[in-house]
């Protein structure tokens, strides 16, 4: 699947501060281009921990043409494509806000995120950031400025596309149960793991599997977010088989929450659910429950 993997690099927190912008074409499995642009921000301020983690300056940009007048060269980049980044909700905000801060239009475009598409498939991996997934996989390159993040990036969505025999864009929502980001018309839709139905309420345990002495024998246990090594009707189904009981919201009567991956755009800038915020309350209150992570659940149902 053909693709363009892009990265930015900012000045500063803010999201309409892009110094840097890096695009890197892929058709028929090989990278065919790969390109840079130094960008003049809005505000010619950069702060010291920006430019510690990237090593520009105000003097690296203070000649360079603010986005508006690279637009034109860079669009046919975005344009109708399909566009990747690692951790694309950062690279999509910026472009975002700086096209709204010059008044542009935004592009017709679909994307993807290295970042998602590598928990779904690699599991139990300690980190998946660029860096340490490069690493996992050999891929050499020096982190931190636009054109050797979109190369490596590049690589790795290719790795991903292999292992996972994907084809196409629909290949990626049917056998990864992602979303496909989109940019369109002033809106955008973002990219991300699929929210699966609550059917935990059809899930039938079959009573041989029930193991009484298990730990999760007789226990509520409630989910929360998405779980990266099984989809959670998998895992309720693996609850009612050893004998625990699911459950769909938070009570004085949960034993167990477990969390899985959080999507920030609906949790909020505290990273809790809103099951998390209320068991937060009731262990205040003295009631047990106990807030597992995902692979604290993998150890016990293992064990």
């Amino acid at each position: 699947m053909d693709f363009i993997a892009i990265d930015f690099e900012t000045a500063n927190q803010d999201r309409n501060s892009a110094c840097e912008i890096a695009v890197c074409v892929v058709k028929d499995d090989e990278i065919v281009e790969h390109k840079s642009w130094l960008i003049r921000p809005p505000e010619l301020w950069f702060d010291p921990w920006n430019s510690s983690i990237h090593g520009l300056s105000e003097q690296d940009v203070v000649d360079k043409p603010k986005f508006n007048k690279l637009w034109e060269e860079v669009k046919p980049y975005f344009e109708g494509n399909v566009l990747v980044a690692h951790f694309a909700s950062f690279d999509l905000s910026v472009l975002r806000h700086t096209l709204d801060t010059y008044h542009i239009k935004y592009p017709q475009l679909s994307y993807l995120c290295t970042y998602t598409l590598s928990k779904r498939i690699w599991n139990g991996f300690p980190s998946y950031d660029l860096f340490s997934l490069c690493q996992h996989h050999q891929i050499e390159f020096e982190h931190h400025r636009a054109l050797p993040d979109s190369i490596a990036c590049a690589k790795l969505c290719l790795k991903v596309f292999q292992e996972a025999e994907i084809k196409s864009l629909q290949d990626i929502e049917e056998k990864l149960n992602v979303t496909i980001g989109q940019l369109f018309l002033g809106r955008y839709r973002s990219c991300g793991f699929k929210h699966e139905p609550k059917d935990y309420k059809n899930i039938i345990g079959d009573p041989s599997k029930h193991k009484p002495d298990h730990f999760l024998y007789g226990k509520k246990i409630v989910f929360t977010g998405t779980l990266t090594s099984m989809v959670r009707s998998k895992a309720q189904q693996i609850v009612t088989d050893i004998g625990g009981i699911n459950a769909d919201s938070i009570s004085k009567e949960t034993d167990f929450l477990i969390v899985g991956q959080q999507d920030f755009r609906r949790v909020g800038e505290d990273g809790m659910s809103s099951k998390q915020e209320k068991a937060l309350k009731l262990l205040q209150k003295g009631y047990q429950i106990e807030v597992l992570p995902e692979e604290a659940f993998l150890n016990l149902i293992d064990e």
